[in-house]
């Protein structure tokens, strides 16, 4: 129970299983049966858990969703101020990676308050660990933004990223963010969907950017997690303005439409489709600029 004597209590940060209940960490029953504050994201699936565990908690149990997370960290850093053990526990994996969680570990370190973790599944590391891509350096990027212009805005932001990518999306949205992907990293960039991990439906998707998209577009069920290569050395420098124009017009000369040749030279050079597209109506422009002050052909 809560400490009397004035001394701060403790928050502890638990992972829970991202799919099979066996996974769950064996100290996990422990401080869900021992803490004074239990906070859940979903109090409904933290309920179900325990009767899988065979345990019942002890403590209070509140909800700690984003929706209320603001409003209740001060209450829960009350309740550490006044010596209590409060457990914080997401649906799936670990508190604080694109869960709550971070507001409330700030403001209890904020306070000097201890803060100490049950180490627990976790759908990042095992997506990279069966991805069959480079992990020895990764970097996540957790959901990217609803809307397809803002999407690409970030998809754009990290196209020469040399670390491996790892994402979560939603099963609705998933082929509008692999044909993102495809359109921004190339259509040929290894990647990897871990659909259902450690459940009984899992599945796995290893390929080409261009052909998951293809796949995806037939709908895709369940808990997201998209692993993407890292962008390789070319080892050449940017092109200029110039050889970009070059570029799209051979393409449109061998019967590519200019919007298409415009997205597969930016895609060859890394590049987002609004610097190739300006370069072509630039050259377009000082070309017609050319012809009426007489500088064309004779």
């Amino acid at each position: 129970m809560a400490d009397v004597t004035g001394t701060t209590g403790t928050l502890v940060l638990a992972g829970t299983p991202i799919g099979d209940v066996a996974d769950a960490p064996p100290r996990l029953a422990a401080e869900l049966e021992t803490a004074d504050v239990v906070a859940a994201e979903d109090t409904r699936r933290l309920r179900r858990l325990t009767q899988a565990l065979g345990i019942h908690t002890t403590g209070r149990v509140v909800s700690y969703f984003e929706g209320n997370e603001s409003a209740r960290t001060p209450e829960l850093v009350e309740a550490l101020a006044g010596g209590a053990r409060v457990l914080l526990v997401t649906d799936a994996g670990m508190p604080s990676v694109s869960d709550p969680g971070y507001r409330l570990v700030a403001a209890a370190v904020e306070q000097d308050i201890k803060v100490t973790a049950v180490p627990g599944p976790s759908a990042v590391l095992t997506a990279l660990a069966l991805s069959a891509l480079p992990v020895d350096r990764f970097c996540f990027e957790g959901f990217l933004p609803r809307k397809t212009g803002e999407r690409l805005g970030k998809l754009r932001e990290v196209a020469d990223e040399r670390r491996t990518m790892v994402f979560f999306e939603a099963p609705h949205r998933l082929d509008d963010t692999l044909a993102a992907m495809a359109e921004v990293f190339g259509a040929d960039r290894r990647a990897a969907v871990c659909r259902e991990l450690t459940k009984t439906y899992e599945e796995v998707k290893r390929g080409p950017l261009g052909e998951l998209a293809v796949w995806a577009a037939e709908g895709v069920r369940g808990e997201i997690t998209v692993v993407v290569e890292g962008a390789t050395d070319t080892g050449g420098e940017k092109p200029d303005a110039a050889e970009l124009v070059r570029r799209v017009q051979v393409r449109e000369e061998a019967g590519e439409r200019r919007k298409e040749a415009i997205a597969a030279v930016a895609t060859e050079a890394h590049l987002p489709k609004r610097e190739v597209f300006d370069a072509v109506v630039a050259a377009k422009n000082a070309a017609r600029t050319g012809l009426a002050e007489g500088k064309g052909p004779a």
